[in-house]
C-alpha cells in the first residue's frame, strides 16, 4: 500500500533545537539527541535536521553532531546546513545519513546537484528551495541563507532544472507560512507539483493533522513535512514532542 510520508523537521542552532516563525524569533526547544529519541520511540516515518547557523554562516557541517544523530535515528534521516561540495556529501553518507539536502549550494552551484548525484545517488539528494511571496504583485522567489540572501529564482523554473539535474527530491519550504500553524501554501505547491515528477516534501505551515491529510487528499503520495505541530502543543506553543499513532497515519494514506 502507497503510504503518505509524515516527516518532523528540527533545526539546530547553537547545538540546541530551536523553532522559528517565518525564519526569526527562534524559540529553544530542547537538546538534539533527546528528540530523536523521542521520534524513535513514536515510529517517526522519517527526519530532517537542519543546522541554521551553518546555512547562515557558511560554515562547515558539525559532523561531530551528524555522526551522533545518525546513530541514534532508527529512521530515515535527512540532513542540511553548510553543504557545498561533494566531498562533503560523501562524508555525511558515509556517517550513516540517507539523504542530504542543498539549499545554497542548488541556487548557486546548481552543477553539485548532477554531480552528488552521480557519486552517492539521486535517491539521496534533496534539492531545497525556501521560498517568499514578494510584496510586489505577489510573485514566488527562492531565498537562501535562512531567507537572508535573495536569489532572484521563481520556483517552478528552478524546480525544473532541479529535475533535469538530476535532484531525487525537492523539499519546498514556504517562509511566509513557517511556523505560523496557518496551513500549507497550496497555491505554492500547486504551482511547483505541475512542472516536476520528482518525489517533494512540502513544509511551512502545518497547524494540524487535518492540515496534512487535506494535502494528501489533494495531492496523492507526497511528504508533509512539519516542525511547530511536532514540538508544541496548545494555543501557548508549550514544547512538547508530539506524532501521529501509526493508525492515524494508515488512515491517512488509506485515501491515496
Amino acid at each position: 500500500m502507497l503510504r503518505a510520508r509524515i516527516i518532523p523537521c528540527l533545526l539546530v542552532h547553537n547545538g540546541g533545537l530551536v523553532k522559528t516563525t517565518r525564519f526569526g524569533g527562534s524559540k529553544y526547544i530542547g537538546d538534539p539527541l533527546n528528540a530523536v529519541r523521542i521520534f524513535n520511540e513514536k515510529q517517526v516515518d522519517e527526519l530532517i535536521v537542519v543546522d541554521i547557523d551553518a546555512t547562515t554562516k557558511d560554515l562547515e557541517p558539525n559532523y561531530g553532531l551528524i555522526a551522533n544523530l545518525a546513530a541514534e535515528c532508527r529512521m530515515p534521516l535527512c540532513y542540511g546546513g553548510g553543504v557545498r561540495t561533494v566531498e562533503q556529501i560523501e562524508r555525511i553518507v558515509s556517517l550513516g545519513v540517507e539523504k542530504v539536502s542543498l539549499g545554497s549550494a542548488a541556487a548557486y552551484n546548481p552543477g553539485l546537484i548532477k554531480l552528488a548525484s552521480q557519486r552517492v545517488g539521486s535517491q539521496s539528494i534533496v534539492a531545497v528551495m525556501d521560498v517568499k511571496k514578494s510584496s510586489f504583485r505577489g510573485r514566488y522567489e527562492v531565498l537562501t541563507h535562512n531567507g537572508s540572501k535573495k536569489t532572484g529564482c521563481n520556483p517552478v523554473e528552478m524546480a525544473r532544472q532541479l529535475q533535469a539535474l538530476g535532484a531525487g527530491e525537492i523539499l519546498l519550504n514556504s517562509i511566509d507560512r513557517d511556523g505560523t500553524m496557518k496551513g500549507y501554501d497550496l497555491g505554492l505547491i500547486d504551482a511547483v507539483r505541475k512542472v516536476t515528477r520528482l518525489p517533494m516534501t512540502v513544509i511551512g505551515g502545518a497547524g494540524s493533522f487535518d492540515d496534512m491529510r487535506a494535502l494528501v487528499i489533494r495531492y496523492g503520495v507526497i511528504g508533509a513535512a512539519a516542525g511547530s505541530l511536532f514540538v508544541f502543543k496548545g494555543k501557548y506553543r508549550a514544547v512538547l514532542i508530539q506524532y501521529p499513532q501509526p493508525s492515524e497515519i494508515d488512515l491517512l494514506s488509506a485515501v491515496l
